[in-house]
C-alpha cells in the first residue's frame, strides 16, 4: 500500500515540470541570435561607391573574413549550450 502512494507522489511531482525550455535557457538564446545577427551584419559589410570597381580592401577585410566568421560560430555554440543545459527543476 505505501509503495502505490510513493509512486503516485513521484508521478505527480513529474509531472510539474513540464516545461521544455527554463528561463536561464531562453535568456541564452536570445544572447546566441544578438551575436548571430552581429556576425552576419559584419560579414555583410558595406556597399562600394562604384559597383564596377572592385576594392579588394573592402571585400578581404579582417572584419569580414576573421571576426565574422568567430562571431558567427560563438553565436551558434551558445545556441547549442542554450539547448542542451537543463532547466532548473521548479520546487
Amino acid at each position: 500500500m505505501a509503495t502505490t502512494k510513493e509512486t503516485a507522489s513521484t508521478k505527480t511531482q513529474k509531472s510539474q515540470n513540464t516545461e521544455l525550455f527554463g528561463k536561464e535557457n531562453y535568456i541564452w538564446m536570445l544572447i546566441g541570435l544578438v551575436v548571430l545577427a552581429i556576425g552576419f551584419f559584419l560579414m555583410a559589410g558595406g556597399k562600394s561607391a562604384d559597383p564596377n570597381v572592385f576594392n579588394k580592401d573592402e571585400v578581404y577585410s579582417t572584419t569580414r573574413i576573421t571576426v565574422a566568421p568567430i562571431l558567427i560560430i560563438t553565436g551558434f555554440v551558445i545556441e547549442i549550450i542554450a539547448i542542451m543545459k537543463k532547466p532548473k527543476s521548479v520546487q
